[in-house]
């Protein structure tokens, strides 16, 4: 589908051949595979990784690219039209790392950076909980001082790539009697004492991403793995999704694009009627509202990533939306996707019918698109009205 001239750089669209090529040739071929047998794909990692992408958003000084949101949104974008388990798979790692990057020590930065740039180690992000999902100020989890440790106890549910990661940046209370002021940021490795995972969730998609419980007992971390400031913890986690929500936008964008492709081409090939089903006026629209809300959603992922690259303060409400438009619009297109193919659509030898069960997760994971909502409207009540705009 040719859409606007974005006027990328030659680095930028570098960017964006590579991770279409690792789409294309490395992704595409064993998707169906990957799903099917929920396999985690770290051959495709060790790819990316050898690509460079781990260390795109890293700045240079700690081994990454030294890149900002937009082209992270370009990688993403690219890698989701191959598919978005593994797509979020590499996300989440960027996801678990940005705490580091945003509120790290140097030392810590200079301790953990590195290898998470080269794709040595592997980040994952912990927040949600049982008991605390869109409200996230509800958590359970609690650290402890203990002479020159840190004791965590609790849980952390449904965290993309627990058990593979190396490296978790968590959110557990410090002081209960505060609420989401007692909260604090804590860098939890793999292999710490006490820190274990359950079992790997089964889910509707994204098969190929490995979603895990994370189990604290009595888990002893050393002093300085503490992040930011003691009662931080809320303002990590909010930081870090609003940095992170264009580039789940980007993704919905990405896939959103594959299934109107597979679409259009099957609507070209498919005589109905003694002619292709595109003449037909009924497709003509179906695929004419496809194509303008991936050139909407682009359009507003792309502006809101070079708006937080060029030092907006506060950009809670545009990152809103540039997860919640896109997202919504990639549910409606897969949908609309498989109505094309029919039964075709619905058989597992066609991708839509994936692509469809992968959308779903875009409107709830990293904040569901009605708490989304939330943020937007409650941003826009505490904005003065600009007369004669």
């Amino acid at each position: 589908m040719a859409h606007v001239d974005y006027l990328l750089t030659e680095e930028q669209q570098m960017i964006v051949d590579l991770a279409l090529r690792i789409s294309k040739e490395k992704i595409i071929p064993v998707r169906a595979e990957l799903d099917e047998k929920e396999e985690f794909p770290w051959d495709i990692m060790k790819e990316l990784a050898k690509a460079d992408l781990f260390g795109l958003y890293i700045p240079e000084e700690y081994g990454g690219l030294g890149k900002g949101c937009f082209e992270m949104c370009l990688a993403l974008e690219a890698l989701a039209y191959g598919c978005i388990a593994v797509t979020t798979t590499y996300a989440a790692s960027a996801l678990g790392g940005y705490p580091i990057l945003l509120y790290g020590s140097e030392e810590q930065k200079r301790l953990y950076l590195p290898d998470i740039a080269s794709g040595r180690r592997f980040t994952a992000f912990g927040l949600t909980e049982a008991n605390a999902g869109s409200d996230a100020a509800a958590i359970q989890t609690t650290a402890v001082e203990d002479g020159d440790s840190w004791v965590i106890n609790g849980a952390k549910q449904w965290i993309t790539s627990g058990g593979e990661a190396d490296v978790y940046t968590i959110v557990a209370l410090t002081d209960r009697n505060k609420g989401a002021r007692g909260a604090t940021a804590f860098i939890v490795e793999k292999g710490d004492p006490g820190f274990g995972f359950g079992k790997k969730e089964r889910k509707m998609g994204l098969r190929a991403s490995s979603t895990r419980e994370l189990i604290f007992n009595d888990c002893r971390i050393p002093k300085e793995r503490i992040l930011g400031r003691r009662g931080q913890g809320f303002i990590i986690a909010m930081k870090t999704l609003d940095l992170a929500r264009p580039g789940i936008g980007a993704i919905g964008v990405g896939l959103a694009h594959a299934a109107f492709n597979e679409a259009t081409r099957y609507a070209k090939e498919r005589i109905q009627f003694g002619q292709p089903i595109i003449s037909f006026q009924i497709i003509q629209h179906m695929l004419a509202d496809m194509a303008t809300q991936i050139e909407a959603s682009r359009a507003l992922v792309y502006a809101v990533a070079r708006t937080i690259d060029a030092g907006a303060k506060d950009f809670a409400k545009v990152s809103a939306m540039a997860k919640l438009f896109p997202t919504d619009a990639a549910m409606k297109i897969t949908t609309d996707a498989v109505q094309i193919l029919g039964g075709y659509g619905y058989m597992k030898d066609y991708p839509v019918e994936k692509m469809m069960r992968d959308a779903k997760v875009l409107q709830i994971y990293e904040g569901t698109n009605q708490i989304l909502r939330n943020i937007i409207g409650q941003a826009i009540n505490k904005e003065q009205i600009i007369k004669d705009c």
